[in-house]
């Protein structure tokens, strides 16, 4: 049996079940750099229910036009199977009425069964930002939680900066708690919106609570990521009491985000013993993830704990040979548990055990000679400044050319690149010249492009696109260059990598010289190669 399948025991006095509280559509929107269509919204919440978290935080109606868009068409268009929709506010202003405040109306109005409204629990915020007693700040919670409970079965309160709060004024923290329990919360929510409490803090500070207000009373943190203890302070929480926890997919969030629930998730099911999502959904959650990167348009990083592209990749030779004969030797989870996969990568460090195991991923017969082969040309290329294991296209093509394959679409025996700036002021004019063999014939085309790169594109591809349409598929998605060694200035050695898609799948390729162009061209040259492999494989 593997020492990954064996049973976790959930210590004494940790609750069986944690509700997962999701509020990436509002808390995650502040990050800066992303903004939402409600569109994107939508397609987020539906990923949210098909993972299975308990509550979905829409947004604030009444705050902005986006949200209320949001509200407007979430009942009609989405139909949510396992998760609660909620809509988020504040409590009545200074002094006014819970029954003519526009906050609480569009609460109301929203539709949403349940509601999350924030309150005060730091006096400094109330004597100093509200301008107003404490008396008054916490009237404005108790009245606000009693009024929407005639309009919803579930009402849970945001206790805004409890932690500071609490650590300054616990009489008054636990007062504005009172008032909201006694007004009908169904959650009292923890909240650190600065995000500068420490684990050991957060636990001790959640027991207090859990043990003042006793089991009839639903205890929830939220926590932020400013000390980079958002994850650990949720865990702590949940070993203080707290069964709820509330966090983004990805730790989205403004500043440096909330806790991430893409890490929290598994580490109580899976490390900790408490259940979250249904467990038959905890494969969704590298899937979920990276669907939800691609609709906030950023890039997942590729180092995020159970979900990131290299969370179950090895690279070292030491690590990929005890692989081979023990798969959870190097890994503190099944990767297939969280959707996720190992991934062997190849480099200088590579031993044979990972380039036997990369073989056998691709299907490729590799003998002890062309393995041999293969590991004297990877390290002899890294030396000289080539990357592999971010280039799995030209590492694919690298390991057919040592079992003696040879891509038979088309030879080119010279390129060249013209650039003149003679024509038209405004802007370079590129054009590009490639000759060589193709499908028995010979070629000899010119194109002109949008820069060197684009233009050796276009050429080639007006050279063999119309003997191989498989390349109407291939686009190019992303173009970087690196500079190796910036001591040489511009004699220096530079680093070229494309990323291409048919459609299906993404890959990488690589070149390297001192001519930049001439780098480019070798990444350009394999992306459309591999292009071709891949369509005469699905074949």
């Amino acid at each position: 049996m593997s020492v990954n399948d064996a049973p976790v025991v959930r210590e004494p006095g940790l609750p069986e079940r944690v509700e997962i509280f999701d509020t990436t559509l509002r808390d995650g929107a502040q990050l800066e750099g992303i903004s939402l269509t409600v569109d994107d919204q939508l397609r987020i919440a539906e990923q949210l229910d098909y993972l299975g978290v308990h509550y979905i935080e829409a947004g604030w109606p009444g705050s902005n036009p986006k949200d209320d868009e949001l509200f407007r068409r979430i009942h009609g268009e989405l139909t949510l199977t396992t998760s609660t929709l909620v809509a988020f506010g504040s409590t009545r202003k200074v002094k006014g009425k819970v029954d003519s405040d526009d906050t609480l109306r569009h609460l109301v109005d929203s539709g949403a069964p349940a509601f999350c409204i924030v309150g005060k629990t730091w006096d400094y915020h109330v004597t100093e930002a509200l301008q107003t007693t404490l008396d008054e700040g916490v009237a404005m919670v108790g009245d606000s939680i009693g009024f929407l409970r005639g309009h919803a079965d579930r009402v849970l309160f945001d206790a805004e900066h409890f932690f500071d709060g609490y650590r300054r004024n616990p009489e008054f923290a636990l007062a504005v708690l009172e008032a909201a329990a006694q007004a009908g919360a169904s959650h009292l929510v923890l909240c650190d919106t600065n995000g500068g409490t420490l684990p050991h803090e957060v636990e001790r500070t959640v027991r207090e609570v859990v043990d003042y207000f006793g089991p009839d009373v639903v205890v929830a943190v939220h926590l932020h990521d400013d000390a980079g203890t958002g994850v650990a302070n949720a865990l702590a929480g949940v070993r203080g009491g707290a069964t709820q926890v509330q966090g983004t997919i990805n730790g989205y969030g403004e500043r440096t985000g909330n806790c991430n629930l893409t890490t929290i998730i598994p580490d109580l099911t899976l490390k900790m013993g408490v259940e979250t999502i249904p467990r038959d959904r905890l494969e969704r959650l590298t899937p979920v993830a990276h669907h939800v990167a691609e609709l906030v348009n950023m890039a997942l990083n590729p180092q995020a704990p159970f979900v990131g592209p290299s969370a179950f990749a090895h690279k070292a030779g030491l690590h990929a040979s005890a692989l081979a004969r023990r798969p959870d030797a190097y890994e503190h989870v099944p990767p297939d548990a969280v959707g996720n996969s190992t991934r062997v990568l190849v480099s200088e460090l590579a031993g044979r055990s990972n380039l036997a195991m990369k073989a056998e991923e691709l299907g490729i017969e590799l003998d002890g000679p062309a393995l041999n082969d293969v590991i004297d040309t990877l390290k002899r290329l890294e030396h000289d400044g080539y990357h592999f294991e971010v280039a799995d296209g030209s590492l694919e093509l690298l390991m057919r050319h040592a079992t003696g394959w040879r891509q038979p679409w088309f030879h080119v025996t010279s390129w060249e690149v013209i650039v003149d700036d003679s024509r038209d002021e405004e802007r370079l004019s590129t054009q590009a010249i490639v000759k060589g063999q193709a499908n028995g014939g010979t070629f000899h085309e010119i194109a002109e492009g949008n820069g060197p790169v684009n233009a050796l594109d276009k050429a080639l591809r007006k050279a063999v696109g119309s003997r191989y349409p498989a390349l109407e598929n291939v686009h190019l998605t992303d173009y970087k260059v690196r500079v190796l060694d910036t001591a040489k200035g511009t004699g220096a050695v530079t680093r070229v990598l494309i990323d291409s898609t048919d459609g299906e799948q993404t890959w990488t390729t690589i070149g390297v010289g001192e001519n930049i162009i001439e780098a480019s061209w070798q990444a350009l040259e394999d992306s459309l190669v591999y292009g071709l492999l891949r369509a005469e494989l699905r074949s």
